[in-house]
C-alpha cells in the first residue's frame, strides 16, 4: 500500500511539472522561456517513467529516461546555438519577429503588432540640475500646503 501511495505522489508531481511546462510553453513568446518550459515537460514525463519503473521493479523506464536526457542535452546545445544565431540576426528573442523563417506559402500569424525600428523613443523624466531652484507656481504652492 505504501508503494502505491509513493507511486501516486510521483505521478502527481510529474503531472504538475508537465502541466506547468505546458502552460509556460503556450503562454510565453520568449524563445528561452519556451525552451525551458519544454524541458520542464520532458522532466515531468521522465519522473513518471522512473516512478513506473520503480513500482514494477523494471529498469526499462530508467534506461529510457537516460536516453531522453542524452537526447535533451544534444537538443539543448543545438537549440541554444540556433537561438544565439537568430538573436544576433534580429536582436530580439520574441517569436513573432521570426516570421521570415516560415515557408513562402505560409501566412504570417499576427496577434499584436511588433514594434519596428521607427518606434518613438520614450522620454525619461529628468531632475533639476544641482544649484538651480526649480520654478514653482506661487498659487499652487499655497494651495498645496494650506493645512500646515
Amino acid at each position: 500500500m505504501l508503494e502505491v501511495q509513493l507511486l501516486y505522489n510521483y505521478l502527481v508531481i510529474g503531472a504538475l511539472l508537465f502541466g506547468i511546462g505546458l502552460v509556460g510553453l503556450l503562454s510565453r513568446r520568449n524563445m528561452l522561456i519556451m525552451f525551458l518550459a519544454a524541458e520542464m515537460m520532458l522532466q515531468g514525463v521522465s519522473l513518471s517513467l522512473v516512478a513506473f519503473g520503480r513500482f514494477h521493479n523494471d529498469w526499462g523506464g530508467t534506461t529510457l529516461v537516460i536516453l531522453i536526457l542524452t537526447v535533451a542535452a544534444c537538443e539543448a546545445a543545438i537549440l541554444l546555438a540556433l537561438v544565439q544565431c537568430l538573436f544576433h540576426r534580429t536582436g530580439n528573442l520574441d517569436i513573432a519577429v521570426w516570421h521570415d523563417l516560415r515557408d513562402a506559402n505560409q501566412p504570417k500569424f499576427i496577434d499584436q503588432e511588433v514594434p519596428g525600428d521607427d518606434a518613438a523613443k520614450p522620454e525619461w523624466p529628468t531632475l533639476t540640475p544641482a544649484g538651480i531652484e526649480p520654478e514653482v507656481d506661487a498659487d499652487e504652492a499655497l494651495e498645496h500646503r494650506i493645512h500646515v
